[in-house]
């Protein structure tokens, strides 16, 4: 099952973040939510949700 872990304010930013995770190895999909405010949801496979949160802290964080 696939769990939502970020909601990113534009296609770039989804980008760069899915574009981060799959260089660590992780599954990831991005998904728009409302195109009216631009809006994607970064989801990965609900086991990996632990590890996933750690290395997304540090890309938000850099």
């Amino acid at each position: 099952m696939w769990t939502v872990i970020y909601i990113a304010p534009t296609a770039k930013i989804a980008d760069r973040i899915k574009q981060r995770l799959t260089e660590e190895g992780f599954l990831v999909q991005v998904r728009a939510i409302n195109v009216t405010k631009q809006q994607y949801e970064i989801l990965v496979p609900e086991g990996e949700l632990d590890e996933v949160q750690e290395v997304l802290s540090e890309i938000l964080h850099r």
